[in-house]
């Protein structure tokens, strides 16, 4: 499922793709044993007949909706004679919402309906709701303690005050060339025989034929990586560049590309080239500013089954002008 895939960046889509399974399912039910509600009418009615009359905001904090939404829901329900809105008795200056008698009479006909709906949750999922329920009771109470978009907030200022580090190959930094290149590889395309080998052995077929490999840093996080691969004396390929997507926009692709290009030029090399393809649209417009121009055929003898891209570095400047160790921000593939 695409979803979980994305992780706690889709943790609200899939609670509401969750949420709106279960309320189609109990309108099924609804529907085919005659039920005169709807099943999300179910929490502001079954709140009114448990505690009487009770004001908007009143019922939005006991069930946990916005203003807004109740209020809007409870329009609905006067105009389908569930709910009056009348004056409360104690303070004029507000409404309360009451039941009507066709409300009461529609609840009265739903106790068999729901006790089929809490024997069916627990047919269909097992143990599984009783761990969704204790699940969902620990969020409730985190989110009370601190909430999520104040705690979201805070992550961003401290990433985006979080310089990025470029920063050369070391032995520990290994597994992170595999897993930046693998992530967009396996996205677009897939990890061809060759690109096995290099990723896996980096040291034996980038480092040790004169090439170099540089990576992003974002504090203690590893978000980026590309390498520089001596093809033939003073010929180099810009390969294997991939950055984290969740770190896209932080400008560290375009950190790693200069970095590469200052390396190039301290070796005095003659010709840098890459090869990559026309899927890869920002990726090739980042190659594009940074110097690098379209050739009108692909390589000859191009390595990968996925290139139909080639191009070769004509020497405009590095945006940044820093070498690798230095610090700012500044995105992205290339073969």
């Amino acid at each position: 499922m695409y979803l979980s895939d994305l992780g706690k960046l889709a943790l609200g889509s899939r609670l509401k793709a969750l949420s709106d399974h279960f309320y189609g399912a109990v309108d099924e039910v609804y529907q085919a044993r005659g039920a005169r509600i709807e099943s999300r009418w179910m929490p502001v009615l079954r709140y009114l007949s448990d505690t009487g009359p009770s004001a908007v905001t009143e019922v939005a904090e006991a069930i946990g909706q916005t203003h807004s939404a109740v209020s809007q829901l409870a329009d609905k329900l006067v105009r389908a004679g569930m709910l009056r809105r009348r004056r409360d008795p104690a303070d004029g200056r507000r409404s309360v919402l009451q039941l009507t008698d066709k409300a009461r009479s529609a609840l009265a006909e739903l106790g068999p309906l729901w006790c089929a709906v809490r024997r069916g949750v627990s047919a269909s999922l097992g143990e599984e709701a009783e761990r969704l329920l204790e699940a969902l009771g620990a969020c409730e109470e985190a989110l009370r303690q601190r909430p999520i978009a104040a705690a979201m907030l805070a992550e961003h200022d401290a990433i985006m005050a979080t310089p990025v580090d470029i920063v050369p190959f070391a032995p520990a930094l290994r597994e992170h060339f595999y897993r930046l290149n693998a992530q967009w590889l396996e996205r677009y395309f897939r990890i061809e025989e060759i690109d096995q080998a290099v990723l896996r052995d980096p040291e034996r077929y980038v480092l040790e034929p004169g090439g170099a490999i540089f990576f992003a840093r974002l504090g203690e996080e590893v978000i980026g990586t590309c390498a520089l691969l001596q093809e033939s004396p003073g010929v180099y390929e810009l390969t294997k560049m991939g950055v984290d997507e969740t770190f896209h926009g932080l400008g560290a692709g375009r950190r790693l590309l200069d970095a590469a290009i200052a390396e190039f030029r301290r070796r005095k090399g003659t010709t840098l080239f890459l090869e990559s393809n026309s899927r890869l649209k920002p990726a090739l417009g980042m190659y594009e500013r940074a110097g690098f121009r379209m050739q009108p055929a692909m390589r000859p003898d191009s390595h990968y089954e996925r290139a139909d891209v080639y191009m070769i570095y004509e020497g405009a400047p590095a945006a940044s002008g820093q070498t690798p160790g230095t610090k700012g921000r500044g995105r992205r593939r290339a073969a």
